[in-house]
Formats: structure tokens, C-alpha cells, sequence
């Protein structure tokens, strides 16, 4: 059975959230989402600083 996907560390830059998960590899990896609705930005990094970089320079449009 599955695990599933517990977030940590977990940040908040404006309206992007960045969060370390252990996918099911067992490989630390870095995701940055947008909060606001009708966004849809997301992204997953292999390192932290690309997901904060990432979350930083992200211009919603909505």
C-alpha cells in the first residue's frame, strides 16, 4: 500500500507555497505551488533553492 505524500518544511513566498515531499523512490524532492484560484502554477525541483527561485519570480496572472 501507498504511502501518500506527507509535505514538510513548508513555506509561504506571496501566494506560493514550497514544500519538501519523499516521492515513491525514497528521493527528497521540492515543489512550489500558486494559491490563488485559476492559477495552476506548479513546479517540482530536484533541489530547494530552485523551488524557492521558482516561487519568487512567479507573476500570477490571476
Amino acid at each position: 500500500m501507498a504511502r501518500p505524500n506527507r509535505f514538510f518544511d513548508v513555506i509561504r513566498i506571496g501566494p506560493v507555497e514550497v514544500g519538501s515531499f519523499n516521492n515513491s523512490r525514497g528521493q527528497t524532492r521540492h515543489t512550489a505551488a500558486c494559491t490563488a484560484p485559476k492559477c495552476g502554477f506548479s513546479t517540482e525541483h530536484g533541489n530547494r533553492s530552485a523551488a524557492e527561485l521558482s516561487a519568487r519570480t512567479h507573476r500570477c496572472p490571476a
